[in-house]
């Protein structure tokens, strides 16, 4: 047997040792999402405030018949409120069967980074943030903070 049979393929080398994310921003933070956790991105839509729901639930908006919780990511994070009247826009996630709208300020671009560039949290994130991130990447004098989508759901450990 040849070695060349046993090495990887150049093309699957590349595609394993990188992460592709959507790119967000909360309070002007550069945050990613892993783009296998995301199943929609919405622009402005209407929600329903939901009477006794902790401050982090906004309320829950209609995605195509679905009813799905908007999680206010501002909140969640234990970040000033949005600017009045300023257009948020929603990342949706699935968890347990359920869909989830994450409101942030922003959402930029689809963004593939080298896995070999992640570092784990810093020491000097505060820990809001280290709570609900795996990890960071240090880009072009900016940090991006990739969020945990699992533990942001995870609304009964409090932020």
């Amino acid at each position: 047997m040849s070695t060349a049979t046993l090495e990887r393929p150049a093309e699957a080398a590349t595609v394993e040792d990188e992460r592709v994310f959507v790119t967000l921003s909360v309070a002007e933070q550069l945050c990613g999402v892993p783009v296998t956790a995301v199943r929609d991105v919405l622009g402005e839509q209407p929600i329903t405030r939901s009477p006794l729901a902790p401050p982090e639930i906004a309320g829950s908006l209609n995605l195509r018949g679905r009813i799905v919780t908007a999680i206010d990511l501002r909140r969640r994070l234990s970040l000033p409120p949005a600017p009045a009247g300023m257009p948020r826009m929603s990342v949706v996630a699935e968890q347990g069967g359920e869909l989830y709208a994450l409101l942030v300020d922003q959402v930029s671009e689809v963004m593939t980074l080298p896995a070999s560039s992640f570092e784990r949290n810093p020491p000097t994130l505060a820990p809001v943030w280290a709570a609900h991130s795996t990890g960071i990447y240090r880009l072009q004098g900016r940090l991006m903070v990739v969020l945990d989508v699992s533990r942001i759901l995870a609304l009964s450990s409090g932020s």
